[in-house]
């Protein structure tokens, strides 16, 4: 009897985390074209794209509310937008150099990284002002992501796993783009 409620239960908690994942695949990200963008969304996406390319539109509905989200190469690097119904830029995230970074900023990455080489740095941008630093660091082999606020607070550290085949040619893709600059 008890390893039929066990049973059950387990049947239950798998249909519920099917469910879960099916809603968050409806509530996540889908590829869009340019043409199916709203009037608004494309005048504010040809505005910040001059001088750069766009590659992949999606349309992602978090919460409730839908945004748009475009990928642009910016002089040989990755620059994301996240655009509401409206046209209004509401995040930005791109790559940035080390030394760019405030001195706080730095010297936390520096010191949460360790002996871990720091790969890449992105600054995420809400309403026009860094709001966070993301760090890319590997350490024999792994890699973890670095959070730092925008006045040099460490806001977290976590283990990533592996990144898409994807993200890593396009990691090797932008240091050519780099070397040839």
């Amino acid at each position: 009897n008890t390893i039929k409620k066990c049973g059950a239960a387990v049947c239950l908690i798998s249909l519920c985390l099917w469910s879960a994942g099916t809603l968050r695949a409806e509530d996540g990200e889908k590829e869009v074209k340019l043409k199916d963008l709203p009037a608004a969304v494309q005048k504010t996406l040809q505005e910040q794209s001059k001088d750069a390319k766009v590659g992949d539109l999606s349309i992602e509905v978090e919460d409730g509310k839908t945004c748009y989200e475009a990928e642009l190469k910016v002089k040989g690097h990755k620059k994301d937008l996240l655009i509401d119904e409206k046209g209004i830029v509401l995040e930005v995230e791109e790559k940035v150099e080390f030394s760019s970074l405030p001195a706080a900023v730095k010297e936390q990455i520096k010191k949460s990284a360790g002996k871990g080489k720091i790969k890449r740095v992105e600054a995420i941008t809400k309403s026009g002002a860094p709001v966070v630093y993301e760090a890319l660091v590997k350490t024999a082999g792994k890699k973890s992501e670095i959070t730092v606020a925008a006045d040099g607070k460490l806001i977290s550290n976590e283990a990533m796993k592996e990144e898409s085949e994807k993200n890593e040619k396009e990691e090797a893709g932008e240091k050519k783009a780099e070397k040839g600059t």
